[in-house]
């Protein structure tokens, strides 16, 4: 009897595609889906509301929830991610930061201090599974335990835990009359705990849209899947006074704009021979094999697409204070000029230009802008210039009724990065496109943008 044939790695798709930059960008992507309804009413009453009351974000099925368990569980941490750990500790958390030994990213995602020497990472997975591969292969105790999203779940498999995101300015009222008591303040990325209906959930002080900060800073809020349903109609119930808005995957995405929210960058993991044992251990199927860039900056080199945390707008959580991998790249690149992180307001004669080219102009057509999120990759990164110098990138962009314009949020050269500097995007891909399966044929355009230093919603 045969037996079954081994599973297809990272690397021998790779192989098979001819290359990183053949796979990730020329390789025919599907759409990106959602786990989740686009719309619960209309994407313009859910964006509105973070602003004026409040909105509910499922967010129990788009991301995969990965728990480290053991002694070693904080030194793992602290020799892998770039953040500084010298008060961490349970009940708090991290925007966590991971990078190779070259001091490139290989991703971000949100760490929970659960409890002593118990810890989840959130997100999408590259992080994640560097962790995992590193507590495998270097002798760590630590036992790691995964609980995919819905999308990668095994047949009949579900969640272990719900999770939700509330936001606007009546949300702590909805929340104190779910709980049925006044709730404690919490800091902005701190993690507290409450009941709502009765069942115990843990939440975490931040904000998925506007400004972190500001009056529409929320709570996500974790607990049993068992108890999903009841804390969901709680919350529901309560907020029927307060102008509660439930929110679907279109205002969830473009709220993460106004933000500043540039997604995620491209995993360095694709190219370094120091690496190729890492990615024989990754699976073909996973978030690093199913990775998709498009936009109008195109390289032929994967390592142009790159970046360290201080041009992904993540400097600030680099610190020196213990040794981790990628320290002595980053310290070098600390001392070297980077790019910063800044929102670009689009021209608005300039996006009607493109909507009418993209439905009017035949074969001559501009790239349809899908409204109100843009996004028709992955990793989007779309060539932005003054003159004829490439000075940076635009990555996630949209519209939302609170700014009143199309954006995105934009790495420039610090030259540039000043308010009102006049920059140029240039928008849709070479050669008629990739073939991406959401990329219809079109020609490149430009559009002109404003650059903004601060969120555009405090204008």
């Amino acid at each position: 009897m045969k037996g079954h044939p081994m599973p297809e790695s990272l690397e021998d798709k790779l192989q098979r595609a001819g290359g990183a930059v053949q796979m990730l960008r020329n390789s025919p992507a599907n759409r990106f889906r959602f786990d989740y309804p686009d719309q619960y009413t209309n994407w313009q009453d859910e964006q509105a509301a973070w602003t004026k009351t409040a909105v509910l974000f499922d967010q129990s099925h788009h991301m995969t929830d990965v728990y480290f368990t053991g002694p070693d569980v904080d030194r793992l941490l602290t020799e892998t991610g770039t953040n500084s750990f010298a008060t961490w500790g349970p009940n708090k958390a991290k925007h966590l930061v991971a990078c190779t030994d070259e001091g490139k990213m290989i991703g971000t995602a949100v760490l929970f201090g659960l409890d002593k020497e118990h810890v989840s990472v959130v997100g999408p997975t590259p992080v994640a599974n560097w962790l995992t591969y590193q507590a495998r292969t270097r002798g760590y105790d630590v036992e790691v335990v995964r609980d995919e999203r819905t999308a990668d779940q095994p047949a009949g498999g579900r969640r272990t835990l719900f999770r939700l995101e509330i936001e606007g300015p009546t949300a702590r009222a909805i929340l104190e009359k779910a709980h049925g008591a006044a709730l404690e303040q919490v800091k902005f990325f701190a993690m507290t705990d409450f009941t709502l209906a009765g069942r115990p959930v843990r939440a975490l002080s931040h904000t998925m849209a506007g400004v972190p900060g500001a009056e529409s800073m929320g709570m996500e809020i974790w607990g049993p899947i068992e108890d999903y349903q009841a804390c969901w109609d709680a919350l529901l119930q309560a907020g029927e006074e307060f102008g509660l808005v439930r929110g679907g995957a279109l205002a969830y995405y473009t709220g993460g704009i106004e933000s500043g929210y540039a997604a995620q960058p491209t995993p360095a993991i694709y190219t370094a021979p120091e690496l190729t044992a890492y990615r024989e251990w990754l699976p073909a199927n996973g978030y690093e094999g199913k990775l998709s860039i498009g936009g109008s900056f195109a390289s032929d080199d994967a390592e142009d697409y790159y970046v360290t945390p201080f041009d992904f707008g993540y400097g600030h959580l680099v610190r020196f204070d213990h040794d981790f991998i990628g320290r002595a790249a980053l310290e070098k690149a600390a001392e070297q000029p980077r790019r910063k992180k800044v929102w670009l307001r689009w021209n608005t004669d300039d996006v009607k230009r493109i909507y009418a080219s993209s439905l009017f102009d035949g074969d001559q057509r501009a790239k349809f802008l899908d409204t109100p999120l843009g996004r028709y990759s992955r990793v989007q990164l779309d060539d932005v210039l003054v003159g004829d110098r490439r000075v940076g990138v635009s990555t996630l962009c949209g519209y939302t009724v609170n700014i009143g314009s199309w954006m995105s949020v934009g790495f420039l050269d610090e030259d540039v990065a000043t308010t009102g500097t006049e920059v140029t995007l240039v928008w849709g891909e070479e050669n008629g496109g990739t073939p991406k399966r959401n990329v219809e044929r079109h020609v490149q355009t430009t559009l002109r943008a404003q650059v903004h230093t601060e969120p555009l919603v405090a204008h």
